[in-house]
This record gives structure tokens, sequence and C-alpha cells, in this order.
């Protein structure tokens, strides 16, 4: 198994003093989202754990200042919930794909995040589940009756990999209770098959994102990540449309 490799020489040492460290695709795939994200942890207890992974190759260079900030609000959508643990994963360049620690306070990692420079490079999208399944064969340290990952959330544009290896991949992440929800910048065909397979193989779910996409989107993992962290107690406590829709689902 290809080895992730660690966190970057810059990332701040008060940061790692402190951790271990244009729209919607349909109403269709938000009400799948929905009602997957609604299957995460029902009878769990502990901190929840979530990776947050992303491409940062060359393709995405065009878009990413606007990439940058929908999925810093995303991210920040996830920081704000609380009771979850965060790992950052991404990936460039020649075979460079790295892993932060685990976390509770997002915001060093955010800030790492939007740091992140685009380099020229193919995707490494088996790594990510690669990395996903190693992590979720872990004990969550919290409750040891719980997996160290209740879901993946990946967001990227292009797929230049074997598609069977990754539908394998990420069946086994479905068997292992870690559903992957594929965000996609763009409107790539190949790319959007591939996540949707990988989505539909993990019980997972697959959106696309556009310029206009930012507040539901955060609003969206503000849903899932509420509840992988503290159930449906957590979701009727919320003000949030999202939530509402989310407990919907889970009627």
């Amino acid at each position: 198994m290809p080895q992730i490799l660690g966190m970057a020489r810059d990332i701040k040492k008060s940061a790692q003093e402190s951790t271990e460290i244009k729209d919607v695709s349909s109403s269709d795939d938000v009400a799948n989202f929905l009602e997957k994200a609604g299957k995460l942890g029902k009878s769990t207890a502990g901190n929840g754990g979530l990776i947050f992974a992303l491409d940062a190759t060359m393709s995405r260079q065009h878009t990413w200042d606007q990439a940058q900030q929908i999925q810093g609000s995303m991210f920040d959508a996830v920081g704000k919930t609380g009771g979850l643990d965060v790992q950052l994963v991404y990936f460039r360049g020649f075979g460079e794909c790295r892993a932060s620690r685990w976390v509770a306070d997002t915001s060093d990692l955010r800030t790492l995040m939007t740091g992140i420079e685009v380099r020229g490079g193919q995707t490494q999208i088996g790594k990510v589940l690669s990395h996903a399944r190693k992590e979720a064969k872990k004990k969550n340290p919290i409750n040891p009756n719980r997996s160290r990952v209740d879901a993946l959330v990946f967001v990227g544009d292009a797929m230049e990999e074997n598609v069977d290896d990754l539908c394998n991949k990420a069946g086994q992440l479905g068997l292992l209770g870690v559903p992957c929800f594929m965000f996609q910048d763009g409107h790539d065909p190949v790319t959007e098959q591939a996540f949707r397979e990988v989505s539909r193989l993990s019980n997972g779910a697959f959106i696309r994102f556009g310029s206009g996409s930012a507040a539901r989107l955060a609003e969206l993992l503000r849903a899932v990540a509420s509840f992988v962290a503290g159930g449906a107690a957590a979701l009727e406590a919320s003000s949030s449309r999202e939530a509402r829709l989310l407990l919907e689902q889970m009627k």
C-alpha cells in the first residue's frame, strides 16, 4: 500500500504541539447525500472522525481561488460543529500525497489548506482511499468500539487512474462503514462516472459544485458533521434547513 507522507515542515510549530497530528448537482443528488449521511454513526459515542481530502493538481489552477473559497467554507463548517476529529489529506505534483495529524480544532488546518498551491501531476485518488482504509481499521481513541474514521469527503475535478481499482477500494471502505462523499469541481463526464461509482460502492453520495454552491455545500457538510459528532440529537438542536432535511431523511 502506498505510504502517505507526513505533514509539510512549514506547519506552524504551535499547531504541531497542540494537535495530533455554481450549483449543487440536482435535487436528487442532494437528497441522496442527505439520506446517505443520515446513516452515519447513529448508535455510537465519542468524537467522530472525518477525512477531508483535496486534489491540488494543476488542472484545478484556473478555478483554484474560487475552489479554495468553497473548500474553506466547507472546512469552517466542520470546524464549528465540535465533537469531531478531522484529518486533511491532499495530493499534487509527482507522487506527493500528504496527511495531517488528526485534530479537533481545525483552524490551523484551514490555514494550511488555503495556503496550498497547485502543482502539476496525476491524480492519486487511490492513495487517498487506501489511506482512509488504513485509518478506518484503527480504533477511535475516545471510543474503542468505534472506528477511527466515520466518513471521507473528497474534492477534485479529475480522475486519471484505473477506475476498477478505485471501485475495489471504495467497496472495501463501504464494508468498513466509511462512506465517501465525492464533490466534483467541474463537469468532466469520465470523472463524474468514476466519482458516482466510488460514492455508490462506499454507500456515500456524489455532489457537483460551482460558483454558487459554497453556502449550500457548507450547510450540507455541517449537517453531516453534526450527525457524525453528536447523532440525531445534534441535528434536532440545529436551526439549519439542511439539518431538518437530514432529519426528515432519517425518519
